[in-house]
């Protein structure tokens, strides 16, 4: 099971969740771009004890050129993606900020056909647009 892609796209998922519902806390009584960095700093500790506790660690200079700007520029998206979401959190509720932060599924869909050729059948794009249509409805106040 551990092996499996759903299973960690799934924990993934609850993790995200729970991300929301703690941020919302959080970010109650402090400016939204001091707790993303509070925050990445306990993502940057558990990340390296993980690393270190696995054997993981590599020479960031054996690794390729392409790849090191793919990963920079993964986290400057990561980190753009943060400082919005938590600042979201601060003026918005986690229940209508969240699905709205979940239009990035509907872009990885798009970006991964245009930028990467992946290909999705009639059916997965029909999901695609029930996603969006879905994260509108719940982002909206009625």
């Amino acid at each position: 099971m551990t092996s499996s892609w759903q299973f960690w796209a799934f924990l993934s998922a609850v993790f995200a969740a729970l991300t929301a519902i703690f941020a919302k806390i959080g970010v109650s009584g402090l400016p939204s771009d001091y707790v993303t960095l509070l925050r990445t700093c306990v993502v940057l500790a558990v990340l390296a004890l993980i690393v270190a506790a696995t054997g993981q660690w590599q020479n960031p200079a054996h690794v390729s050129g392409r790849t090191l700007a793919a990963i920079g520029l993964s986290g400057l998206a990561t980190g753009a993606s943060w400082l919005c979401y938590f600042r979201a959190l601060k003026l918005g509720d986690a229940s209508r900020v969240a699905p709205l932060d979940k239009l990035s599924v509907v872009l990885v869909a798009i970006f991964a056909a245009v930028f990467l050729g992946e290909r999705l059948s009639p059916v997965n794009w029909t999901g695609v647009g029930l996603i969006a249509a879905g994260a509108v409805l719940v982002a909206v106040k009625v």
